[in-house]
């Protein structure tokens, strides 16, 4: 039970973070949080921890857990390690497909061009970043997918803190064309396609922006469930 709490806790913050409802520098008072997921400190302490492990969090002796605000060096960092693993994840995809993970993609792009149409900021930034995780899965691969939900989590508090505008729909139209050269079986075209894509995400960065912080209670209630 108390596995299955901690568990719950992660998720939901990690969802709030990689959906941008909890922004860089929030502070993560735990007796709020014991308060609205109705459990110990002590729980919302080993969740907290996990999040730390994952670069989620940043500790602070004293001071308390913090969202971490990352580095335009740690940003570059996680962008290229993610050019790296996706382009072998992309070959691997293209000597791998199936007309039903293809179906499975194309349903997907669709769901994020609805989203990119809609005024739902939350679902649609969810749906881009899950488009590389979803890959992965339709591969079987738990391991990358878990590794790559990870670093877009990452990626969503860098995109959060450097982010000059929105580049929600030209993420869109960069996918379909990936699944694009994925269906047609053009493995290094499709793997130009994806390297170009983080390239374009990282390179509409601007490192001297800086976004205002949110409210931990704000971002609580209209998101995280206990």
């Amino acid at each position: 039970m108390e596995t299955s709490s901690t568990n719950a806790i992660v998720e939901s913050l990690t969802r709030a973070i990689a959906t941008h409802r909890l922004q860089p520098g929030t502070k993560l008072a735990e007796q709020k949080l014991a308060d609205h997921f109705g459990v110990s400190r002590t729980l919302v302490r080993q969740a907290l921890f996990q999040l730390a492990q994952n670069r989620l969090v940043t500790l602070e002796p004293a001071r308390g857990a913090f969202v971490s605000t990352p580095s335009e060096e740690e940003a570059r960092q996680v962008f290229a390690v993610r050019r790296m693993l996706e382009a072998e994840m992309t070959r691997a995809f293209v000597q791998g497909s199936t007309p039903t993970k293809i179906r499975a993609l194309r349903d997907h792009v669709r769901r994020e061009q609805a989203a990119v149409e809609g005024t739902d900021a939350t679902s649609r930034t969810e749906l881009l970043g899950d488009f590389h995780v979803r890959m992965a899965e339709l591969m079987g691969n738990e391991v990358l997918a878990q590794l790559l939900g990870d670093l877009i989590s990452r990626c969503a508090l860098i995109t959060l803190m450097y982010q000059s505008a929105s580049a929600a729909a030209h993420s869109h139209e960069e996918h379909g064309a990936i699944v694009d050269a994925l269906a047609a079986g053009d493995e290094e075209g499709a793997v130009q396609l994806m390297q170009a894509h983080l390239l374009h995400v990282e390179t509409s960065l601007a490192f001297d922006h800086k976004r205002p912080l949110n409210d931990l209670s704000v971002a609580l209630s209209p998101l995280l469930q206990p």
